[in-house]
């Protein structure tokens, strides 16, 4: 048994609106730096990634994979995002899946299957016009032993649970196959406490991912497991949802995510949901419909009042990446220099970023660090911070100093 944290769902650099240097070189780099033991591959649909996988990965443990040129310790899991644009009940509905496979041979025979469907060179996250329920009843006719989870599940467009194309129930959406889904992700714009609002979901897993398009972003959320580094392994302590094994989730504190609040971006307006209520749901500036959010929409379907933990459910914490704390400290933006300087001076003493936001002590932090970055560190782990809810499309923006507060950088900080 050994703990490690997991990102399964990221993209390539052959999925649109992704990073040149989503390539393995670039993720296993940033694996090691953010402290990611098991990473996904994304996108094995498409012809291309997938030819670079097999020359490029040979296995390791049962179902896991690690790159050729020298075993850095990251280990890779074969997984993709679909895509799903289809009509049903009167109604089209756009749905993204993750798929889980546990080997070249399965990913081989889904690529065969969904390219009589699709055209898989089109894009990492291909569009099929193909029936959730349909994926599913191919890919696990194919491998019983595959995933499938419906990805991001509440964001307004692309989910299960979306206000604009989505359905009410995982039954709804996929029929008899239902008791095959084992976990849903929640997607950087909820958190678990938001879904436990659900009493229907406490039969899956809610799992966490980054669905990075750069290398920088993977692990913005995350998953740690405490069992054998294996598939099965992992396929097993998330199907059993055992707290021993899938010990918890880290999460973007979800007013950061991009589709939290209701609103309308072209007119810069952003509404809860009781504001969005008095509105009727249409932008008091244009007169056009909002987007309705992620917490209006679990509002909408939620059976539970705020606050409950259902028995057995996995735990989480929530955290913001390592270069935005240090930004906000430094008040200054991500994109800084100063910003990378200390990003790389925490790293080069202390460890994986992880391991700098969850274990690494006040004492050690402010002995490696300036002082100020030191004290954003532990208030974000305590929740002392402050955001403006994300809405439509654009992020939702960090506050863990008030404005009065000292942010000039002390010189202890920029030694490396």
């Amino acid at each position: 048994m050994v703990k490690f944290i997991a990102d399964f769902h990221i993209h390539s650099k052959y999925s649109r609106a992704t990073s040149k240097d989503m390539d393995l070189e670039s993720l296993d780099k940033w694996a090691k730096i953010k402290g990611i033991k098991v990473l996904g591959t994304g996108d094995f649909t498409h012809p291309e990634w997938f030819q670079n996988l097999k020359e490029k990965l040979t296995p390791a443990e049962q179902g896991l994979f690690m790159l050729k040129s020298g075993d850095s310790g990251t280990r890779f899991m074969l997984t993709s995002e679909i895509s799903c644009i289809y009509t049903k009940k009167n109604k089209v509905r756009k749905i993204h899946i993750i798929i889980f496979a546990p080997s070249f041979e399965t990913v081989d025979k889904i690529n065969t299957r969904l390219g009589l469907i699709g055209n898989l060179k089109s894009d990492g996250r291909p569009i099929l016009g193909l029936d959730a329920k349909e994926l599913a009843k191919i890919v696990l006719g194919i491998v019983p032993d595959c995933l499938i989870v419906p990805a991001h599940a509440w964001t307004p467009w692309f989910s299960i649970f979306g206000s604009k194309s989505g359905f009410d129930s995982i039954e709804e959406c996929f029929g008899e196959y239902s008791k095959q889904i084992y976990a849903i992700e929640t997607g950087l714009s909820s958190d678990p406490s938001m879904n436990w609002r659900l009493s229907a979901l406490d039969k899956v897993a809610l799992i966490s991912n980054s669905d990075a398009h750069s290398p920088q972003k993977i692990g913005r959320e995350a998953n740690v497991f405490d069992t054998e580094l294996s598939y099965q392994s992992i396929a097993k302590a998330i199907k059993e949802k055992n707290p021993k094994e899938f010990l918890y989730t880290i999460e973007f504190f979800p007013e950061e995510g991009k589709y939290h609040y209701d609103g309308h971006r072209n007119c810069e307006i952003s509404l809860s949901p009781e504001e969005s209520k008095k509105y009727h749901n249409i932008c008091p500036t244009c007169g056009r419909p909002l987007t309705i959010g992620v917490l209006n929409r679990v509002a909408i379907l939620a059976d539970r009042k705020e606050g409950v933990t259902p028995k057995g459910a996995i735990p989480f914490k929530s955290l913001i990446p390592l270069n935005e704390i240090i930004a906000e400290s430094l008040g200054v933006t991500t994109v800084s220099k100063r910003v990378g300087i200390e990003y790389q001076n925490l790293i080069k003493k202390l460890g994986s970023e992880f391991n700098i936001l969850l274990d690494v002590s006040r004492q050690e932090l402010e002995s490696a660090v300036a002082l100020e970055i030191a004290e954003g560190i532990v208030r974000v782990r305590e929740g002392k911070v402050v955001i403006e809810p994300g809405y439509d499309g654009v992020y939702g923006k960090i506050k863990i100093f008030s404005k009065t507060e000292q942010k000039t950088p002390s010189k202890q900080g920029m030694l490396i």
